[in-house]
């Protein structure tokens, strides 16, 4: 297994602050991280492959200056955290959002459960859309503060439903409980979203990026931006010099040198 480069994890993600196993520091890097490192899906879309090894995630999110989804955000994650000291376990969640009633989804996405000082923490930086920008407490119908929006989850049965409130309404995100998970589980979900031929991944571009009072999400060539308030501001990109600048500006990505990106990128007009 590869080394883990703290240095340049922190470098990227702009932090400077103590390196020790505590909640303040938890919070702090889930902050950052999110905030700096995009959620995207690039890779997929360009028929390129995901790897979920630690060197690939590092030379791709620390080095490369790219982002990625849940597998690679999470498990990227994993691993600084357990460097830092912390205790880490992988879980696996069932997507809730946007999902009629009565769907099943299967357990698509990743998510950490990290013990600090005797209590459970829930750590995502790798949802896109409503990504929590802070750690939550794994304590049932507890209304809890993030950088952004209030969180809670709710507990049923075994599992337990993770919720925002958008715009003043609870909304349903993900369902998980707290079976571990091991990287093997992980790759055979990341290989179906990232080849499937009906994987979103692989059919659309999604990039989504939380910042100081907003939160940034791109699907395809629409671009939109939401502020903490309520106030949202949508805008069709319509070429792809506009679509490399979001990218770019916005998501900050360093994008891949391909060949086949411009064209890629044509067909999402």
């Amino acid at each position: 297994m590869a080394a883990i480069d703290l240095d340049a994890y922190c470098n990227r993600i702009g932090y400077s602050g103590p390196r020790a196993p505590t909640v303040e520091v938890l919070a702090e890097i889930q902050r950052r991280h999110t905030q700096t490192i995009a959620f995207e899906n690039l890779d997929p879309l360009l028929r390129r492959p995901v790897k979920l090894d630690v060197e690939s995630l590092q030379q791709k999110l620390v080095h490369g200056g790219r982002g990625g989804y849940c597998f690679e955000q999470n498990l990227l994650l994993s691993q600084i955290l357990q460097a830092l000291g912390f205790s880490v376990v992988g879980l696996a969640a069932r997507i809730l959002w946007n999902i009629p009633d009565g769907v099943v989804m299967p357990r698509g996405h990743m998510l950490l459960c990290v013990d600090v000082d005797a209590q459970r923490y829930i750590v995502d930086v790798g949802f896109g859309i409503l990504t929590p920008t802070g750690p939550l407490r794994l304590e049932p119908d507890v209304e809890q503060a993030t950088p952004h929006e209030p969180f809670r989850l709710r507990r049923d049965g075994e599992e337990f439903i993770s919720q925002a409130q958008v715009l003043g309404k609870w909304r349903a995100i993900y369902r998980f409980n707290l079976q571990r998970q091991l990287l093997p589980d992980y790759e055979v979900m990341n290989w179906y979203l990232s080849n499937h031929p009906e994987s979103r991944f692989v059919n659309g571009l999604i990039a989504a990026r939380p910042d100081e009072n907003r939160r940034y999400t791109l699907n395809n060539n629409e671009f939109t931006q939401r502020m903490l308030n309520g106030e949202t501001e949508k805008r069709v990109l319509t070429c792809v010099a506009e679509l490399r600048d979001v990218l770019t500006d916005v998501f900050r990505l360093t994008l891949p040198e391909i060949p086949t990106l411009d064209a890629t990128f044509e067909k999402l007009f």
